[in-house]
Parts: structure tokens; sequence; C-alpha cells
């Protein structure tokens, strides 16, 4: 656990008003320029912020990764992160708010994999595969908390953003920079469906029913059928 650090806080020495205190801070009376309207000063709090969020979500995967969802309790992750249990709850209200922000650090990893070494097939579905491989190569580095995740999402009682996302980046990927704005319903529609495909043979994976080259085999022939009218990245 990590331990909390202690900060021992001085009380200021008064100064006459106007006057300047020691190391040419300034003194009180005068206007801070980093005041709570200054951008810099809001940039900082954001960045902080961010960190901390980060924090949480690390913290709370390291412990679904040994645990499962079970060992994510609330005042556990808090203790493992360094903050507050009031904290925690500002950021994540609920432990699935907080199954989800993991999911989508797993899926912001595979964005940028898929930004810095774009998939290189002809065709649509290929593509898809190629995504959908490294999604499972990266989720299968921590099987535990894979499984812990994907079976939080799908018994879930609320709507969370995986599925879409998935369905997302499938299209932009699959159908050339497609999107859920531009594509239509059908395409849409056709991305999902091979998502929801490779869900369940990622489950079948982790439930010692399918091997690796089974599921990557599955996966390659549900694409070809279901993008079959995405048609080839057009030629340079």
């Amino acid at each position: 656990m990590r331990t909390p650090r202690v900060t021992t806080e001085v009380p200021a020495t008064p100064h006459p008003t106007g006057a300047s205190a020691p190391g040419g801070a300034p003194a009180r009376g005068k206007q801070n320029p980093a005041g709570p309207g200054d951008p810099a000063a809001t940039g900082a709090r954001t960045r902080s912020q961010q960190q901390r969020r980060r924090r949480i979500v690390q913290a709370a995967a390291a412990l679904a990764s040994r645990g499962g969802v079970e060992a994510m309790q609330m005042r556990t992750v808090a203790e493992r992160a360094g903050v507050a249990l009031g904290t925690l709850y500002r950021y994540f209200p609920s432990k699935m708010d907080l199954v989800v922000a993991v999911v989508g650090e797993e899926i912001d990893l595979l964005e940028r994999s898929i930004e810095r070494r774009p998939p290189s097939a002809a065709a649509a579905a290929g593509r898809a595969v190629d995504v959908l491989m490294r999604a499972t190569r990266g989720l299968m580095r921590e099987p535990e908390l894979a499984d812990a995740l994907i079976r939080s999402l799908i018994m879930a009682e609320v709507d969370t953003p995986f599925g879409d996302r998935m369905a997302g980046l499938l299209l932009r990927v699959a159908g050339d920079g497609l999107t859920g704005e531009t594509a239509t319903e059908e395409q849409f529609a056709l991305a999902g469906s091979l998502s929801s495909v490779w869900v369940h043979e990622l489950l079948e994976m982790l439930r010692g029913r399918r091997t690796y080259e089974q599921i990557q085999r599955r996966i390659e022939i549900a694409a070809d059928r279901l993008l079959a009218d995405f048609g080839p990245t057009p030629s340079a």
C-alpha cells in the first residue's frame, strides 16, 4: 500500500501591508497574479486532476488483475491510489464507473497502437481482424483482469460505452475512416456484431475452451461475412 506523504505546514510570518515577503513572494494586500482565474493556475489544477484520476484507474486495474472485480473495493482502491475515499467517489461514483474507466484505458492503448502502426491489409475484414487480435493480445497479458472486466461489462445493468467504442474503432479501420456519424445504420450494426463475436470468443478463450489460433480463425470467418460489402482500401 502506498504510504501517504505527510507535509508539515509552517505558519507564515505576517508582513506589513505593502511589504514583500522573504524570497520575493507577493505581500499581503497585493493582487496575486496566479489567482483563481489565471490560465496557468487552471491548467495546473487540470493536470493534477488528470494525474489523480489516472492513479485511481491504475490502482483499480492492479487490484482487479490479481483478484477480479471483487478486489476493487472502493476503500482499497482509494488507499492504493493515495487519495481520500471522498475524492475517489467524486471521480467515480460507483464500482461500475471504475470498471468502465479501466476498460477505456485499454481501448485508449489500442487506439494509440493503431495510430502508430495502422493495419496494412487491403481488405476491410483483414484490417478488422488485425485490430481485434491486437486487442486480444493486450488483454491476455493480464487474463484475470480481462476476465473480470469483460464479465462485469456483460452483466452490467447500466449502459457502458464499451460496445460503441469498439464498433466505432472497427468502423474507422475497416471502413477507411468511417465514423458513427458518417456510417450507415447497417454498417454500424455490422461493426457492432463483429465486436460482439470477438467478446464472446474472448470469453471462451478465458474459460479455456478456445486457443488463440481458434478464436483468430473464427473472427476471420465472421469478419469476412460481416464486412464483405465494406470493400478494399482505395489505391493511393
